[in-house]
């Protein structure tokens, strides 16, 4: 569902949705089931209308230490690069990580190269002794878990 909001209607709401995630996340939650993470991401892409591509990094008990969208793509893609991923997880001295993206076609079925890409994602961190607790895919209100689904 599109709006079309003024430049201030959009800040308000833009403030809006900032109160809305610092409610819902601190930086001590910890991230011990996909459900877990799914209102939060839910809050924060449902609405884009381009891809992007974010991890949560957390510490040994799965707390949050960080969530960066590391990559930003076009309405129907978004380059990922492991190198990176692996760079930033230990620039944040990550013990786990948890992947996302949105869909923003509103089908949060994951693709071939969805799948590819966590699997090349997975392979990289278990390098450095760092988990992959689950990768979600958000479209609008929809939202599928990797762990959930058995894909991990």
């Amino acid at each position: 569902m599109q709006f079309n909001l003024s430049a201030q209607d959009t800040a308000v709401v833009q403030q809006a949705v900032g109160i809305l995630q610092d409610a819902l996340i601190a930086k001590d939650d910890v991230f011990s089931s996909p459900a877990a993470t799914r209102n939060y991401l839910q809050l924060k892409l449902a609405n884009l209308e381009h891809e992007v591509f974010g991890v949560l990094f957390t510490d040994n008990r799965h707390r949050l230490i960080e969530d960066k969208v590391m990559f930003r793509g076009t309405v129907d893609g978004a380059s990922v690069y492991p190198r990176e991923v692996a760079k930033e997880t230990l620039t944040q001295n990550a013990c786990a990580v948890i992947f996302y993206h949105n869909h923003p076609s509103g089908v949060a079925e994951p693709s071939a190269a969805d799948r590819t890409i966590t699997q090349r994602l997975v392979d990289a961190l278990a390098l450095f002794d760092v988990r992959v607790l689950d990768h979600l895919i958000v479209a609008g209100c929809d939202t599928t878990s990797f762990a959930e689904r058995g894909l991990l």
